[in-house]
């Protein structure tokens, strides 16, 4: 387990700030297209780099604000307003006020940053799982491979999931509403307990107690309650009733535990490699579509590829790299001519 609170990465954190602010500035002076595919693949290739371009944005059109109000201003021309000695030291005031104005702006900058930056940062690393109990006495727990911000104010509570899966045993608490986004979805609760899951083309949402507001795009459900999950994809908003089984099977990764009934080996193998450092791969489309049902740990992979192997015709090759390749296991021939 990794956990990270707002000291740790600092300099990570600066270096990535400077390259938004170098980006944008490249963006806003005349970009060529190599220049707006650099940004873009920039944004795109974690998404931390879009919070920090996101915040060098609202920076800038701050600054472009503050241009704007002041050009607006019109004035008629000095020497009929002023004789040449009150302008003199109209133009020292002048100088004085823009240089504390100058001053004020940074601070205020200084300011929003430190606000922005207000955040804990918690992530897992492959294999592992975490359980942090947080500022207002709710739980996160982190799966495998998984990163999450948090900021809490006296206005609220939010949580970003950045990836991975998270669930959440949330304090309940009237005046601050608990807030979970994830990528275009938004999930509110005063107090619940659900389970969030970044799937690769939509968001799972399991709800295990209490109720949840669930927002996504111009789809919403004002009330999900417990036993009810909801699927998020960028043009549907399904809410299913689960049984008991399901719910065990989505919240059975905090018990350390993988449970499949009845799943093709593919989504096996997929489950398994959310642990794995290096992945269960397959060689052999016959192998897919073959079933398997049991209850194994999540650190415990080999005791899955040994029941594949005792229960199924399949053969496990290990790599050099430390990944396995499943293979479909036809009758081969031995040396006295008989056939396995």
């Amino acid at each position: 387990m990794q956990a990270s609170g707002p000291g740790s990465s600092c300099n990570g954190r600066d270096a990535t700030e400077a390259e938004a602010a170098r980006l944008l500035a490249r963006l806003n002076s005349d970009p060529t297209p190599e220049d707006e595919a650099e940004l873009c693949a920039w944004v795109e290739a974690d998404p931390r780099h879009a919070v920090a371009f996101a915040r060098a944005e609202a920076a800038w059109e701050a600054a472009e604000r503050l241009k704007s109000a002041a050009a607006e201003v019109n004035l008629p021309p000095m020497a009929e307003i002023a004789s040449e000695e009150q302008q003199r030291r109209l133009s020292r005031n002048i100088m004085m006020a823009a240089a504390i104005a100058v001053i004020l702006f940074i601070v205020a900058a200084i300011v929003t940053v430190w606000t922005f930056n207000g955040v804990d940062r918690y992530e897992t690393r492959i294999g592992d799982i975490s359980h942090i109990t947080l500022a207002d006495g709710s739980i996160l727990h982190l799966n495998s491979g998984s990163e999450a911000e948090v900021r809490f104010t006296d206005l609220g509570r939010k949580v970003r999931i950045l990836k991975g899966e998270a669930a959440f045993d949330v304090a309940r608490d009237p005046e601050r509403p608990f807030e979970v986004e994830a990528r275009s979805a938004l999930v509110r609760a005063l107090g619940a307990a659900f389970n969030v899951r970044l799937r690769p083309s939509l968001i799972e949402v399991t709800v295990t107690k209490g109720a949840v507001y669930v927002r996504c795009g111009e789809h919403k459900a004002d009330r999900v309650p417990a036993g009810v999950g909801v699927v998020l994809q960028p043009r549907s908003f399904a809410l299913t009733r689960l049984d008991s089984r399901i719910i065990s099977q989505r919240t059975a990764w905090r018990r350390q535990m993988v449970e499949l009934n009845d799943e093709t080996i593919e989504q096996a193998a997929n489950e398994f490699n959310r642990y794995r450092a290096a992945p269960i791969l397959i060689g052999d489309s016959r192998v897919s579509s073959l079933r398997l049902s049991g209850r194994f740990r999540t650190n415990d992979s080999r005791r899955f590829l040994s029941v594949l192997q005792q229960s199924l015709p399949i053969r496990a090759i290990d790599g050099e790299d430390g990944s396995v390749m499943l293979l479909y296991r036809d009758a081969v021939p031995v040396a006295d001519g008989r056939r396995l």
